[in-house]
């Protein structure tokens, strides 16, 4: 299959050109056709203008000058920029570039004559131009019509990916196989692969182009909800799944023994859970619930629900804090009701692990929650039917499948999950997965009073925590990065602990926690400031999935400009635990209108599904929760924002391939045609 050679294959590529080539993941023939121009980045050479013509509306434009001068600026806290300033008959014009864009300007040379694409706003003495795409005015000469622009690393050149993808396109010529059923392409109006793939690099016409992307861009995610379907479909009709009776007696012991009341959503969500468990069919099932809406206690139902019915369960957390935390809440739960429970983690002694492992084996233990330490191949269960993961974005899609695969019967799955995550970004992220939802929080709990500061409060900031301090209350601080970077001017964790250690909080119990340290000395550290031995914790986002403090009053964020809002709340969730009225400072070291304005959009809202909903229009799906370390393969012409009528109809689509379909042969061949090796889920399965 011409498509999987190597990009080497074709003439001009050699190992250098290669090399640049995977750092764009381009490996193949047919990584090269599916690497797209950017949508917004094609050049209408039809459309020059000078620069008094060039509107300043904020819009991207086209138009030739000569270099001028150029030279370094800087911004805040030391961060470089550089600006080239060129000219043609009618007036000058400042090209901006930024951070990893200066090496752009550094290739340029004095009254060198170029072709400029970029964002026109009006400066002080010039005109403005951001987001710079050039090269040189006589290498662009010839060109006429719409031509492609795309993403570079590397040596490559724009001309290079021009003729490598125009030399790949005449293979295709000679034989490229269609990549979706006839009746989708009849139904959807769609052209053709062959004459979509020469429009979208190459386009005839601009509506050429649209229709070319209206079909990638469905294709694609059309391909991806395959591969979904295609996996749930084949998990489920690889083991026969097992069947739970109605909820009995230690059921309703549990629920009325909660020291609480349910609430409507977590009563929805815990009907919708039982009655999958009730079915034949294996659960696959999120849970998805916002920071401290009460997901542990519809665990312990549908656990205790498996022991009623004489069958073992498990639950996996990321860390061996967090599984010690649920542990001891599970434990309170269920041995009142005669539930055996026990803890599976990486630093359990070897008379104690082998001891739990035998007693899960011949079925003296009912329930288990562990670590990775789970996952190992000696853990056996003598009959295991419901397994549980929380926070289920720090695990990878196999890591899922293989404790799932700990049961002789298919057993059902709840994967829980803190990330708000909008409903059409979970259809992509979990597409195999049904999803239930707990968005309110349980009664009791106070709003966490959130307030955003510029440096110049910072003092101030900090000698309010020391007062919380004073009273008895603890604290964290959480700092973008470990280390000061001479490239990202925000202060680090290492800095600002030595900062206060040294300084407003020296008689303070402070420490230092980040992820490069050995998870035995996190927990060390974790486990102190959950027993108060620890005042003030200092730290990166490693806390984001942590321990319940509920004497943590008060959390600082530095440089809160650095982090998505879906984060930030996150992190704030960490506090207001407990009955006291807590807070989470914002500090940022950005004064612009744009940045002030995000954050007080959470300043406004404590409502996590509505700051993911912000943070994808903000930043984008891949900011949010990348799909990588869910074992999905990156999108590369499909937004999951922009093209949300499309995920709906293209799922409908895939419903009706994968359930009417019994070639799985061909629907594999399709999958990776598309996405290769990527679709980790499918063919490590």
């Amino acid at each position: 299959m011409w498509w999987k050679e190597p990009v080497t294959s074709l003439k001009g590529i050699g190992p250098k050109k290669a090399a640049d080539l995977a750092e764009l993941n381009i490996y193949t023939l047919g990584d090269l056709l599916c690497y797209y121009p950017r949508q917004e980045a094609y050049i209408d050479y039809s459309k020059l203008k000078t620069i008094r013509e060039l509107d300043v509306d904020g819009s991207k434009q086209i138009f030739t000058a000569t270099v001028f001068r150029i030279r370094d600026s800087f911004q805040g806290r030391g961060r470089k920029f550089t600006v080239v300033t060129v000219r043609d008959e009618t007036g000058y014009a400042d090209l901006y570039f930024f951070m990893n864009q200066r090496y752009m300007a550094k290739k340029l040379k004095i009254d060198e004559r170029l072709m400029i694409t970029g964002r026109v706003k009006q400066g002080r003495s010039a005109k403005m131009v951001s987001e710079v795409f050039y090269q040189t005015a006589e290498s662009a000469d010839a060109l006429t019509g719409i031509w492609p622009v795309y993403s570079l690393s590397g040596a490559l050149t724009q001309k290079n990916m021009r003729q490598w993808i125009k030399d790949a396109i005449k293979r295709a010529e000679q034989d490229l196989p269609e990549s979706l059923p006839d009746y989708v392409i009849n139904e959807c109006n769609f052209t053709d692969r062959l004459t979509a793939l020469q429009n979208i690099h190459f386009p005839h016409d601009w509506n050429s182009l649209k229709q070319a992307q209206r079909r990638f861009i469905f294709e694609e995610l059309f391909l991806l909800q395959c591969g979904l379907l295609y996996y749930r479909q084949s998990n489920e009709s690889a083991k026969v799944g097992i069947k739970h009776s109605r909820d009995g007696k230690i059921l309703q012991q549990l629920i009325d023994q909660l020291p609480f009341k349910l609430t409507a959503e977590q009563q929805k969500a815990w009907q919708e859970i039982s009655l999958d468990m009730q079915d034949i069919k294996p659960m696959h099932r999120i849970l998805q619930g916002d920071v401290g809406s009460g997901k542990t206690v519809i665990s312990a139902l549908a656990l205790a629900k498996a022991v009623e019915n004489g069958f073992q369960g498990c639950m996996m957390a990321p860390t061996e804090i967090l599984a010690v935390q649920h542990y001891k809440t599970l434990k309170e739960y269920f041995e009142p009701l005669g539930i055996r429970i026990g803890i599976l983690t990486g630093s359990l002694k070897a008379k104690a692990r082998r001891e739990l492992l035998e007693a899960l084996a011949v079925g003296t233990v009912d329930v288990v929650v562990g670590t990775h330490a789970l996952l190992q191949e000696d853990v056996v269960f003598q009959k295991l039917s419901v397994v549980i993961t929380d926070e289920q974005h720090r695990f990878g899609v196999g890591q899922r499948a293989a404790l799932a695969n700990k049961g002789q019967d298919a057993p059902d799955v709840l994967v829980m999950t803190a990330t708000p995550i909008p409903r059409t970004l979970a259809l992509t992220v979990y597409g195999d997965l049904e999803v239930s939802l707990i968005k309110s929080r349980p009664p009791g709990r106070r709003k966490i009073q959130t307030l955003c500061y510029t440096e110049e409060k910072r003092l101030e900031v900090y000698a309010g925590l020391r007062r919380q301090v004073q009273k008895g209350r603890q604290a964290y601080v959480v700092c973008p990065l470990i280390q000061d970077s001479e490239s990202i001017g925000v202060r680090s964790a290492e800095n600002v602990y030595q900062e206060l250690n040294q300084g407003i909080l020296r008689d303070v119990r402070c420490a230092l926690l980040h992820g490069k340290l050995k998870d035995s000395e996190k927990n060390v550290i974790m486990t102190a400031f959950a027993a108060g031995e620890i005042d003030v914790l200092i730290s990166t986002t490693v806390i984001e999935v942590g321990v319940n403090v509920p004497n943590a009053v008060l959390m600082v964020i530095e440089n809160a400009e650095r982090f998505g809002l879906a984060q930030l709340h996150q992190l704030r969730g960490r506090v207001g635990r407990g009955s006291e009225q807590s807070y989470c400072v914002l500090l940022t070291g950005a004064d612009n209108p744009e940045t002030l304005k995000r954050l007080q959009v959470l300043h406004d809202s404590d409502d996590g599904f509505y700051l993911a909903e912000q943070d994808l229009l903000l930043r984008g799906a891949g900011q949010l929760f990348g799909l990588r370390q869910h074992g999905l393969p990156d999108l590369r012409i499909a937004d999951i924002i922009r093209d949300t009528e499309v995920i709906i109809s293209a799922r409908k689509f895939a419903h009706r391939l994968v359930l009417q379909n019994n070639n799985w042969e061909l629907l594999r061949e399709l999958i990776d045609r598309q996405f290769d090796n990527r679709f980790q889920m499918i063919f490590n399965s």
